[in-house]
Parts: C-alpha cells; structure tokens; sequence
C-alpha cells in the first residue's frame, strides 16, 4: 500500500504535468529558464532528449491522453536526425531511444518504433572493443586533431544504457548484442567500483590491447572522489543488468554500491553532488536522489523483504525529501525538482534537469504499481 505522501505526488504530477505538456508540447526540453523549459530540437543529439519522451510516455500509460502519445512521437521523429548522425550517436543511446521509440513499441506495437529502437541498439554494439570488453563513451571523429583521443574511454553511465542491448538480443534472438552486455558489465565491475562500493566515472583502456590504464577524475569533486549521480547510474544500472541476465553477481554489484551510498547519505536526505566534497559546499544534486531511488526499488523488490527492505526505505526516504522540499508543484512553472547539478566544476549548479523530473516520476509511478517499464 503507498503511502499517502505517494498518492498526494502521483496526483500533483499528473495535474501539473497536463499543463506543463500542452504548453510545452513541441518542444524538447533540458532545463529552465525563469520556470520555462528550454528547446533542444536544435542540438537533437544531446543526451538527454529522450527523458521528455519517456515522461510523455508514463503519462499516457497512466491515463491514455492521445496529447502525450502525440508528443512522445513527434519528439521520437526529430531523433532520427541523430540516427543519421555518426557524431550524435554516442553510448547514451538508451537514454535516448528506450524511452522514446523503445517506450512506443512496448505501448503500441509499432513497427517504425521497433525499427528505430533495435537501429540504435546496432549502433551501440558498435562501439563495443573486444580487447578490452568495453563500450566506448564519446567520439572525436569531427575534429581531425583530436581523433583517437576518446577511443579508449568508458564510463559509469553507460551502465544505465545496457538494457537497449538486452531489448535488442530479447527481441532478435540474437545472443551478440546481450554478450556484449555482460562483458561491458563484468569489465565495469572489475574496473570502475572500488572496495567500499564508491565507483569512480571515466575509465581508460590501451583501445588497442585493452590494458586499463587509469582512472580519470569526471563530474565530480576530484580523481578518487564519489560523484552521486555516477553512483546512482550504477546502482540502477547493476540492478537491470541482474533483471536481464539473472547472474547473481550484478546483484550483489548493486547492493555493495547502494550500501555505500545509503551509509553516505546526510541526514537531511538531501543528496550533495559528491559525498567527498568539502563540508562547506552545499552544492545539491536532486537528481541522484532519485536516480539512485529507482535502482534501490528494484534491489528491494529482487530480493524481497517488502517495507522492511533497508533499500526501500532508503528510496523512501530520498523520494520523500525531494517531494517535501525540493519539488515545485506551481502549474505555472514547467519543470518540477529542483536543485539539480551537472558536474561540481560546472559554473552553474542547483537548476532544473529533464531527467530529474523523468526519474522522480518513474520511482513515484514504481511505488504506486503503474509504471511503463521501459528498461
């Protein structure tokens, strides 16, 4: 049974979330700007467009207003400028595309949706380096002097992209697509998280004989700090690969970081943008509360132990700060967490990001059993 808090949050999403659509309708959305979402459709690779969608999406499976359908789609359209784009193609591609044409799929059946999907998963595996068993993050192919550079680099994030390789070999029967799932996973593990279950963000391989070299600082504090939102990323991201492969070892992988996160966790319940930056920053980001909200969800409901899982009532916690203090609910503001922050050496911290809204909504829509699983 949710509790009321959850019912009261589930009601104030929708309510603000049909006013915020039709107005917002055509546009694909990152952050704010005086409480009005910006446009991306004129840098569509970015990473994050694919939340908007996927928020569209939650709303229609909830209440089959044709208006979200219509915006999830018209957004999935634009993305196919991105399918065309070997620079805009990068490893977030489930980000992109499990929520949007991925999401479609699922709820319609379309075969256009299908095709998109399973284009994007091609292109990831793509990416993939067999001598060291790893998915490569970003590109450098548009500028000649710089080639070469990112060959050799993975990072945290990707882990939350694996489930568009598990849809694809799911849906193809094609075993490659999941092998190179679990190898991408298994290097993650033994590379990226530490012995107290921190991770670090950017790791870099030899691309040529997969030796990995080193560990890179990233969006955190500092090299050999905790980045939140990275340990979100693998929290989630190692639950889903135990959902899709069902080896045990992800599990414990997912457990061991979300222990470290919730010993980590101020009594405030709101979530610094590093657990190691220095006392006096304040600086918060919301959206690894809850990122790491969703993932701990999902450990609890993988090993059972129902409302008395410490992981349950670790993303209770952090759900109910955010929806307490750190949601805005005015219908006349588009965006609806705040206090969210990119990277701590950013010169902007504590805005609004797309995909804080998108994961809040998904972990209230976990908790009150109505969820669109889209990974």
């Amino acid at each position: 049974m949710s509790e009321e808090w959850v019912k009261q949050a589930e009601e104030r999403i929708r309510v603000k979330l049909a006013q915020v659509a039709a107005r917002s309708a055509h546009k694909v959305p990152y952050t704010t700007k005086d409480g009005v979402f910006d446009d991306q459709t004129g840098n569509i690779s970015w990473w994050t467009n694919g939340f908007w969608g996927g928020m569209m999406w939650q709303m229609y499976h909830v209440t089959k207003e044709g208006l979200y359908r219509e915006i999830a789609q018209e957004l999935e359209e634009k993305l196919d400028a991105t399918l065309m784009d070997p620079d805009g193609m990068d490893h977030d591609s489930g980000f992109r595309w499990l929520l949007t044409s991925g999401a479609n799929f699922r709820e319609t059946g379309r075969e256009e949706a299908y095709r998109r999907t399973l284009l994007a998963a091609c292109n990831m595996a793509g990416r993939f380096n067999p001598a060291g068993n790893f998915i490569r993050a970003w590109n450098d192919w548009g500028n000649m002097e710089r080639r070469g550079e990112n060959a050799g680099v993975a990072i945290i994030d990707c882990m939350m992209n694996l489930p568009l390789l598990y849809w694809a070999s799911e849906q193809t029967k094609d075993p490659r697509f999941y092998q190179i799932a679990v190898r991408h996973a298994d290097t993650v593990t033994k590379h990226f998280i530490r012995g107290d279950g921190s991770v670090i963000h950017i790791g870099e391989f030899d691309p040529h004989t997969g030796e990995f070299l080193r560990s890179v600082g990233g969006q955190g504090y500092a090299h050999g700090s905790s980045w939140t939102r990275g340990q979100a990323w693998a929290v989630y991201g190692f639950v889903l690969s135990y959902l899709h492969s069902k080896k045990e070892k992800y599990l414990e992988c997912a457990k061991r970081i979300a222990d470290y996160f919730i010993v980590n966790i101020p009594e405030s319940g709101l979530i610094p943008v590093d657990f190691c930056q220095p006392k006096a920053c304040g600086w918060e980001d919301s959206t690894a509360a809850a990122i790491a909200a969703c993932g701990m969800l999902e450990i609890a409901k993988a090993i059972g132990g129902g409302e008395d899982s410490p992981y349950r009532r670790a993303a209770l916690k952090l759900l109910r700060t955010l929806y307490e203090k750190r949601c805005d609910w005015s219908e006349k503001t588009d965006a609806v967490v705040q206090k969210c922050t990119a990277a701590y050496h950013d010169r902007e911290h504590e805005f609004t990001i797309i995909y804080g809204d998108y994961y809040f909504m998904e972990a209230i829509w976990k908790l009150t059993g109505q969820e669109l699983f889209m990974w």
